[in-house]
C-alpha cells in the first residue's frame, strides 16, 4: 500500500511503455520490504523539462531517463558526475531535499557489468574495442571502455562528423572511422559492441561485417527486443561470445535503485527470469 511515507521514483522516456525498469525495480522492493515504488512517465516530446522542474525539492527521489531525453536531463540538472558530464547526457536525476538536482550515468556502469557477468574473461584492457553508432548511448560506451582500460576505442558510423566529435570530446585514444571501412577496426577488437538501434524489431540490420573479427572477440548489443538481436544471431552463427542489451539494463538498474532506495538490490530475486518472461522469451 502506498502511503505519505513511500519513497517514489521511476522511469520516464517517450515512449516508456515498452520499459523493462518498473519490473525489476518493483521486484526488488517487493523482495526487500522497502516502503517504496517505482513508476513509468511518459510527459510527451514537449513536456520533460516541466515534468523534471515540478519535481524539484524530492516530490520522488528520483527518474531514470530513457530516449529521448538524456540529454536534456544533463542541461537540467544542477550537479553532475564526472561519467555524466563524459557520456554528455544523464540516464538518472536525483532530487535533494534542497531543490538542487543531480545527473549521473549508469550506462556504462550497466555496460561494463553486462560484460563481466557474460563474458567474465573479456576486459577492457586487453586491447582495442569498437563501437558501433555515434549518439549518446555510443558516448557513455566509449566513455565507460576509456576509464576501465580501453588502449584504443574504434567509434564506427555512417555520418563522419559525430563520430570525429565523440573523438574530440574524449580524446586521442579514440578513432572514428565511417561504417565503410570498419573491417580495420573490426580485424584488430577483442570487442564489438552495437549502441545503434538497427536490427531491432522492424530494422532492416546492421550491415557489419562481424566475420572480419578474430576468434573469440565479444559481441555485444545494448538493444534488448529482441534479448537475441538479429546483430547477436550472426555473432552466434561465427562462434563468437555474446553480450545481450537485458544484462547491461539490468546493470545500470541497479546502482540506480541504491540511489533511489539507499540500499543495493537484494541478490536472490532472478530479474532476469522476470523479464525474460515479460518479453515473452
Amino acid at each position: 500500500m502506498i502511503t505519505g511515507k513511500t519513497v517514489v521514483a521511476g522511469v520516464v522516456g517517450h515512449p516508456v511503455s515498452h520499459s523493462m525498469s518498473p519490473r525489476l525495480h518493483n521486484a526488488w522492493l517487493a523482495a526487500a520490504g522497502i516502503d517504496g515504488v517505482y513508476v513509468p512517465f511518459s510527459p510527451g516530446a514537449h513536456g520533460f523539462q516541466r515534468l523534471v522542474e515540478g519535481f524539484r525539492g524530492g516530490a520522488i527521489r528520483g527518474l531514470n531517463v530513457t530516449l529521448p531525453f538524456k540529454e536534456q536531463a544533463l542541461k537540467l540538472a544542477d550537479r553532475r558526475t564526472d561519467l555524466a558530464e563524459r557520456a554528455a547526457a544523464a540516464n538518472l536525476l536525483v532530487f535533494e531535499p534542497d531543490g538542487r538536482i543531480l545527473a549521473d550515468n549508469t550506462d556504462g556502469v550497466g555496460l561494463m557489468r553486462a560484460f563481466a557477468v557474460q563474458a567474465p574473461k573479456w576486459s577492457a584492457d586487453r586491447g582495442p574495442v569498437t563501437v558501433v553508432g555515434a549518439g549518446g548511448a555510443a558516448r557513455g560506451a566509449v566513455a565507460a571502455l576509456l576509464a576501465a582500460g580501453a588502449p584504443k576505442v574504434f567509434v564506427v558510423n555512417r555520418t563522419l562528423e559525430k563520430a570525429e566529435a565523440i573523438a574530440q570530446a574524449l580524446g586521442p585514444q579514440v578513432k572514428p572511422l565511417p561504417l565503410l571501412h570498419a573491417v580495420g577496426a573490426l580485424r584488430d577488437s577483442t570487442a564489438v559492441i552495437n549502441a545503434t538501434s538497427a536490427g531491432v524489431g522492424a530494422g532492416t540490420g546492421l550491415d557489419l561485417p562481424l566475420e572480419a573479427t578474430p576468434d573469440g572477440c565479444v559481441v555485444m548489443d545494448m538493444f534488448y527486443k529482441p534479448v537475441v538481436t538479429p546483430f547477436l544471431e550472426q555473432a552466434q552463427g561465427l562462434g563468437r561470445p555474446i553480450v545481450d542489451g537485458l544484462q547491461m539494463l539490468i546493470g545500470q538498474a541497479e546502482p540506480s535503485f541504491e540511489a533511489f532506495f539507499g540500499a543495493w538490490p537484494p541478490a536472490d530475486v532472478d530479474v532476469r527470469a522476470l523479464a525474460l518472461e515479460a518479453i515473452g522469451q
